[in-house]
């Protein structure tokens, strides 16, 4: 007996290492992507938000450096664009939010006894992927034009001015953002409200709850991690985005974000130090926004 286990005990200790290579050789592709397509670009990407212009060089020609006053021209120069690109991003959040809850309640609660009802509303929410986001968004240009039914119509109705126009203005961006990313917000809404037990509310309202108590206490919590997963998937590419806010679709001259900015420099002026300096500074800010917002939400798992 002494003898056989013994000899059984390498082929045991064995085992977890040839698991354990297995395993590396199976996320070495993974990893390898990571490298490639991601550390690196952003290592290129905080060289070049560091680099000075050539002594005698044309414009657009860059030598390596260690210059950090970049970070402090593009802070002093597009601040207003900075905070209004959160600012727009954090409306257009919310605003997703409020309107993604009831259709995603509806859809993952409401509706489970109307299956085909829950694929058709499921349909309806995804068939906007189907259409490329620049032809959704030129369309709404369209639609918001000031000859366009909407505007004539509401002017009419003296609910808009005879000289007020809706395209160019701040509420057609975040109103642009709200619609384009809503899909984003209504999908982890309805993955984690689908999974609600619904013995929970029978048991709020066996408890003499109210319909809103029973919401706040029951509904709300459970469904948290679709609340979180659907802010940051709309929330980080709002902050980023330049389509909406640009002169071509939505946006007017008062109304450019950080990825305008961002476009300017690096297509335009070929200041591409600055462009690389104001994509570090959006990136970091929102890793420190992300960081605390699923710290306060409880949800540090996500993470």
């Amino acid at each position: 007996m002494a003898f056989t286990a013994f000899s059984t005990a390498p082929a045991t200790t064995d085992a977890p290492r040839r698991r354990s290579r297995v395993a590396l050789i199976l996320l070495l592709p993974g990893i390898l992507y990571l490298l490639l397509f991601f550390l690196v670009p952003l290592v290129s990407l905080v060289l070049t938000s560091l680099q000075a212009p050539a002594e005698f060089g044309d414009i657009g020609q860059y030598q390596s450096a260690f210059r950090w006053e970049n970070y402090t021209a593009v802070v002093g120069q597009y601040g207003t664009q900075i905070v209004r690109s959160f600012v727009y991003a954090l409306l257009a959040t919310v605003f997703a939010l409020l309107f993604s809850y009831p259709l995603a309640y509806f859809i993952g609660v409401t509706a489970r006894p109307w299956p085909l009802l829950q694929k058709l509303m499921l349909v309806l929410v995804i068939a906007p992927f189907f259409i490329s986001f620049l032809m959704r968004t030129l369309a709404w240009k369209q639609l918001l034009s000031d000859e366009s039914p909407i505007v004539t119509g509401l002017k009419a109705l003296s609910l808009l001015a005879p000289d007020a126009y809706v395209t160019g203005t701040p509420f057609a961006v975040v109103f642009g953002l709200t619609y384009n990313f809503i899909p984003f917000m209504t999908l982890p809404l309805y993955a984690a409200l689908e999974r609600l037990d619904l013995r929970y509310l029978e048991a709020g309202s066996d408890l003499y709850a109210s319909p809103f108590t029973t919401f706040r206490t029951v509904t709300v919590p459970l469904s948290m991690p679709g609340i979180v997963a659907g802010v940051l998937l709309t929330f980080i590419p709002a902050a980023g985005d330049y389509v909406n806010a640009s002169r071509e679709f939505l946006g007017g001259t008062g109304t450019a974000m950080m990825g305008n900015v961002i476009e300017s420099n690096f297509l335009v002026s070929l200041n591409y130090p600055a462009a690389a300096s104001l994509s570090i500074i959006l990136m970091a800010v929102i890793l420190v926004l992300v960081t605390v917002y699923v710290k306060r939400s409880g949800t540090e798992d996500l993470l």
